[in-house]
């Protein structure tokens, strides 16, 4: 910090939560539930709780996996739908921030954009910066522990490729991450460019008002259908409590996740074929499935994308929509022309491209003194970083529900700042054990947006503690029960300084 921050007012607090989507909430209500004598706080570098749930607003916009396991664990999911649209969702999290009391909690437009850890006190040093129309100002805080719940991507934009000629075109070209309010597409002509859950999404909504859709794809994804209501679900509210319900349902819902990942990894060939049947069946006779929902790839190379009730199939079927599997050439002052010498016509063009990941919120970070690059670190347990101490974040899995792994992550942060407390110790540093571990990428998905992205990202390694498996039951046995020393190393508090130091405000 410089000279003039150091004058500044400092206000103290036990855990500082940046961000108030979903691990964000999670965050703190496993803290006021656990640690209810801990002090803390949550900011938001936006307006809004909800993160990604209020940040898109595309028409259609709905979760891609089921709200058994994207709900929390000790909050019930209670509507009708297992596939539920934004809104309901946004409702869902705002109806828990309530009930856990959180709304005080919340600082909105404060945007964290520095954190040094001193070992000196043991304490983080951060500094934020209003983000609303007021004068700029500069907030200072110290907390015992950093939550980073924060996201992986960028909320300020959205990934879209360099299109040739795309500056001459005489229509409106719109990234879903940024959906204008008042965007009209009704009997527009709309190309939707892109393959992945966005565009699976938008395309079936779009096409009950739009004179015509075009998916276009450079290549084809996997794309599964599936009900959108529940109705093991549903017969169990009937009969049961609430919460024994939802708590069956969430198991039910994880194990039929963690077995079909296993067996598509296990049995990739039989898993083309049966993934390639469902989508035989649900379009008409002759269409052309080969060459648009056949990926070179094998499934959970990426991320397959979920169709709740066939809804794009029904949409290509009744001629509402149409995909096209081709590369783009050019953009036109009326649309595009694709590389097989086609051209689509388009008075709206939507880049459904995907994102730009981020780490931490691009929170400049280091420890006592020394800048921190998350790339040259190792995850530890996929929630720490090597050599950073008392910091934490969340990142959900790539085959199962986000929410799952930040409820994990949570409940282990307590779990660590109660052996803190009954150990008299201070902080907790990761350490990788020698140079002889061998490292991988974090994230094992072939997906643009990771690949793009994998030089940022910190690394994983060969074994446990520093393993990242996508696999809910092992996370469990290992963040809920497993060592807590493994890996680990405990400090207790340094002698106090006779230094003076800043005034400290009660958070």
């Amino acid at each position: 910090m410089d000279a003039t921050a150091a004058e500044r007012p400092v206000e103290h607090l036990d855990v500082l939560i940046v961000g108030a989507g979903i691990s964000g909430i999670s965050a703190a209500c496993h803290l006021r539930d656990r640690a209810p004598e801990k002090s803390f706080t949550i900011l938001e570098a936006r307006d809004a709780i909800g993160g990604t749930w209020d940040l898109f607003r595309y028409p259609g916009i709905r979760s891609d996996s089921d709200m058994y396991t994207l709900g929390f664990s000790f909050r019930p999911w209670e509507q009708p739908e297992a596939i539920a649209p934004g809104p309901k969702i946004l409702d869902y999290l705002e109806a828990t921030v309530a009930d856990h009391d959180l709304t005080g909690e919340i600082r909105f437009h404060h945007r964290v954009v520095r954190a040094e850890w001193s070992s000196e006190d043991a304490l983080w040093h951060v500094e934020a910066e209003r983000t609303d129309d007021a004068e700029a100002e500069t907030l200072l805080f110290t907390c015992r522990w950093l939550c980073g719940c924060t996201g992986y991507y960028r909320y300020d934009e959205g990934y879209t490729p360099e299109f040739p000629g795309i500056d001459g075109f005489g229509g409106e070209v719109v990234h879903p991450q940024h959906w204008p309010e008042d965007l009209d597409y009704a009997g527009k002509r709309v190309v939707v460019i892109g393959s992945g859950a966005t565009a699976v999404t938008l395309i079936p909504t779009l096409s009950e008002q739009a004179a015509s859709v075009t998916m276009l794809q450079r290549s084809p994804t996997y794309i599964i259908s599936l009900p959108g209501e529940d109705p093991l679900a549903i017969a169990l509210r009937r009969r049961l409590p609430s919460r024994v319900a939802y708590a069956l349902t969430r198991a039910k819902n994880v194990a039929l996740q963690m077995l079909s990942y296993r067996f598509s990894r296990r049995f990739p060939k039989l898993t083309r074929r049966l993934l390639r049947r469902g989508v035989v069946d649900s379009l008409p006779a002759g269409f052309d499935v080969d060459t648009h929902f056949e990926p070179t790839y094998d499934p959970w190379d990426q991320r397959l994308c979920l169709d709740p009730d066939g809804d794009l199939f029904k949409a290509i079927s009744a001629g509402r929509a149409e995909i096209v599997t081709d590369r783009i050439e050019t953009f036109t002052a009326e649309g595009i022309r694709l590389e097989s010498g086609r051209e689509l016509d388009a008075d709206i063009v939507v880049t459904a491209t995907g994102l730009n990941l981020l780490f931490f919120g691009d929170i400049e970070l280091s420890v006592d003194g020394e800048r921190i690059d998350p790339a040259d670190r190792v995850a530890y347990k996929a929630m720490m970083l090597s050599g950073v101490p008392n910091l934490s974040f969340s990142v959900g899995y790539t085959n199962a529900s986000w929410t799952l792994k930040c409820d994990l992550v949570s409940k282990y942060v307590c779990r660590l700042l109660e052996h803190m407390d009954a150990h008299g110790y201070a902080y907790c540093v990761p350490r990788v054990p020698g140079p002889g571990i061998e490292l991988s990428p974090v994230i094992d998905l072939e997906a643009g947006y990771v690949l793009r992205s994998l030089h940022k990202l910190p690394r994983q390694g060969s074994r446990a503690p520093w393993r990242l498996r996508q696999n809910y039951p092992y996370d469990v046995a290992h963040l809920r029960w497993g060592s807590i020393d493994e890996g680990m190393e405990f400090h207790r508090a340094p002698a106090p300084s006779p230094r003076e130091v800043p005034a400290v405000l009660s958070g």
